[in-house]
């Protein structure tokens, strides 16, 4: 946790509540150049501990120095061409440090942003003529939004998925721009499902269950022509733990490997709990 006082050196830009407890937010450098960055990789945001917690959260239990600043990982949505600002997709954890915090500010205030990247989640060890699918829980899209904003959507020699769960269909986000996406895109296809159906104050048509079932269902072999395989497609997993472990399980019986630096291979993953 940093201790320093005067680190504030950011703004927020513009914001976009999706849901209750689930947002968009774009993050202005105050007078200093944002970094470049690769898809798929991630910064930090922060606050300190005396800034206001959002209406609706837990108490803070902590017991911190007013001054010290509270600072967690968030991967960048935005595309990697220069921006003037980095855009994030947050979830609201009501009892947790930050977020409550994150969610208290408008536009205009005050945050920390970190003036460096990192990560190794990202395209960069993937041939351009192999296919790409992208499966993702909540916010573990939002590394996949850069990385489709940046290149994978122009790249048409290669077929590219995005599998999106949520509980909700309001927990969709980027929900407009990835259907576009697929309407003017032959090579792209948005597959979004929702695991709580019942509760749609208006009766949901689309797919529902986990993103294991798209799998186990063979939805991305009908919609492409083909099953596919390790030779041809590489695999990214970010999110809840049990869809990764799941789907692990699923793409290592049909001969996908886990991708490492000592051996590659065609399973990319990134956990966000």
């Amino acid at each position: 946790m940093a201790t320093q006082k005067d680190v504030l050196n950011a703004r927020v830009l513009q914001r976009m509540d999706v849901a209750p407890g689930l947002m968009i937010v774009q993050v202005a450098p105050d007078g200093w150049k944002l970094p470049e960055f690769r898809p798929g990789q991630y910064t930090m945001l922060g606050l300190p501990v005396s800034a206001a917690r959002c209406e609706g959260s837990d108490p803070d239990m902590n017991r911190h120095d007013p001054d010290d600043i509270i600072t967690r990982t968030y991967s960048i949505t935005s595309s990697s061409a220069p921006h003037d600002f980095f855009e994030f997709y947050i979830l609201l954890v009501r009892s947790g440090e930050l977020t409550p915090r994150l969610f208290a500010l408008r536009v205009g205030d005050p945050l920390f942003l970190w003036p460096k990247t990192n990560g190794m989640f990202t395209i960069d060890s993937v041939p351009n003529d192999q296919n790409v699918m992208l499966f993702a829980t909540g916010t573990g899209l939002a590394p996949y939004m850069s990385m489709i904003r940046s290149s994978l959507a122009q790249h048409r020699e290669r077929r590219l998925a995005v599998v999106h769960g949520a509980y909700r269909s309001c927990d969709l986000g980027y929900r407009s721009e990835l259907t576009a996406l697929e309407r003017i895109g032959s090579h792209f296809d948005y597959i979004p499902l929702i695991s709580d159906p019942d509760h749609e104050p208006v009766p949901w048509s689309g797919r529902t269950g986990f993103c294991q079932d798209i799998w186990r269902r063979g939805v991305i072999e009908d919609r492409w022509g083909f099953r596919p395989s390790p030779s041809d497609t590489h695999a990214f997993l970010c999110g809840h733990p049990a869809m990764i472990k799941g789907m692990i399980e699923l793409l290592t019986a049909d001969g996908f490997v886990e991708h490492s630096e000592q051996t590659p291979g065609q399973i990319h993953l990134e956990k966000y709990w």
